[in-house]
């Protein structure tokens, strides 16, 4: 019994035609003999317009279904043979990555010896709780000696399954007083030999137009935020180069980044500790010294009730953007991660302060339209 030989497509999905001379045979089967009707070949019929095949007989429709049967089950094969191991592969690798980052992280905070200014509040506080329990050798730093002995039994009573066995070093001073600066590096170094990590986060906010605001207020709140830390990491510094090794970081703000109305002084200190702290990191590149600038945005902290105004007085009202900021303690870990990862720079803000960082660099016409809004708004609000 001849069978078809080759077949040839005939436009109809699934039909194939004999391709024996005279032959006007077609089938949805390959390989199966022309002249007899299994497998839903149809010998000697036309289709319409007397080409392609008639109707389909029972048998071509199962055919059919069995040959989309076999396709699904193809396609489930290759989902539970290529991809799901593909996916647990990847999840896989994922994991080990975290853990060696984590592991090096780990390895990298270890005895080190970490510098903590403004460390008897807000973020300093949970900074100084994050870096002890990861095993640092903490300096607390401050102006008020009675907290910082607080703080040290605060965290000597912590008890966790890796107990930090170094009892936190204490220095007082003002960060304001240049001279005072110099002297508690030239104590840190004496006491301890060296600095791995000095965080710069004590700063002083404000509130208040530029007009009313006298000089002085402009010089303090500078004093502060920018002469005061870069003091201390030139204190520091040539002993980290000496060594080869060291990291400096930077708590600056969205603000060094941005400027908001009402808020000149704090937004000018926060712009030349951003531009101090980039050119720091492209010098010391060399040395194998690493320099992170953490940007935060609000957080939920005393800074706007201790905000100087522009006559030099106390702030004293908690900002409805501060109290609804983040956490001191989670902006901490996210301040150790950077640290144990030796990233450059963190921008630590919710999605709108994110949005006017990138506003301002894309279409500045827009955010200063913003800003002017802003302002209006401030002080209609303080006008009533």
């Amino acid at each position: 019994m001849p069978t078809c030989g080759e077949l040839r497509e005939a436009g109809t999905p699934g039909w194939h035609r004999c391709s024996r001379p005279g032959c006007i045979g077609w089938g949805t089967g390959e390989g199966s003999s022309c002249p007899t009707a299994t497998s839903g070949w149809r010998h000697g019929e036309r289709g319409p317009g007397g080409s392609g095949p008639g109707p389909l007989p029972a048998v071509a429709m199962v055919t059919a279904a069995a040959r989309k049967t076999a396709e699904r089950g193809k396609l489930m094969d290759f989902t539970s043979s290529v991809i799901v191991p593909l996916l647990f592969g990847s999840l896989g690798i994922f994991a080990l990555f975290r853990l060696l980052q984590w592991l090096r992280m780990r390895t990298y905070l270890q005895e080190a010896v970490v510098v903590i200014t403004g460390a008897t509040s807000g973020l300093g506080k949970e900074c100084a709780k994050a870096f002890h329990a990861a095993g640092c050798r903490l300096v607390l730093c401050g102006r008020d000696s009675e907290k910082l002995k607080g703080l040290v039994q605060e965290l000597c009573a912590v008890k966790n399954h890796r107990k930090n066995p170094h009892e936190p070093h204490t220095v007082v001073f003002d960060l304001s007083d240049t001279k005072a600066v110099v002297n508690a590096a030239e104590e840190i170094l004496k006491a301890l030999g060296h600095v791995d990590i000095l965080i710069n986060n004590a700063g002083i906010s404000f509130r208040g137009t530029i007009v009313d605001t006298g000089l002085q207020v402009d010089k303090k709140v500078m004093e502060t935020n920018y002469f005061g830390p870069v003091a201390l990491t030139k204190a520091l510094l040539p002993s980290m180069i000496k060594r080869r090794q060291g990291h400096i970081v930077a708590i600056s703000s969205v603000q060094g980044k941005i400027s908001i109305p009402f808020r000149s002084a704090y937004a000018a200190s926060k712009h030349a500790t951003q531009a101090f702290f980039d050119c720091l990191r492209a010098e010391v590149e060399q040395y194998d010294i690493e320099v992170t600038v953490v940007s935060p945005g609000y957080i939920q902290t005393n800074l706007s009730l201790n905000a100087v105004t522009a006559d030099g007085s106390r702030y004293g009202v908690m900002d409805k953007t501060t109290a609804e900021g983040q956490t001191a303690a989670e902006v901490a870990q996210v301040v150790l991660n950077a640290v144990g990862q030796k990233k450059k720079e963190v921008l630590v803000a919710g999605l709108t302060p994110c949005l006017a960082v990138y506003l301002r660099n894309l279409c500045p016409r827009l955010f200063f339209t913003l800003m002017a809004s802003r302002a209006k708004k401030e002080r209609k609000a303080k006008g009533s």
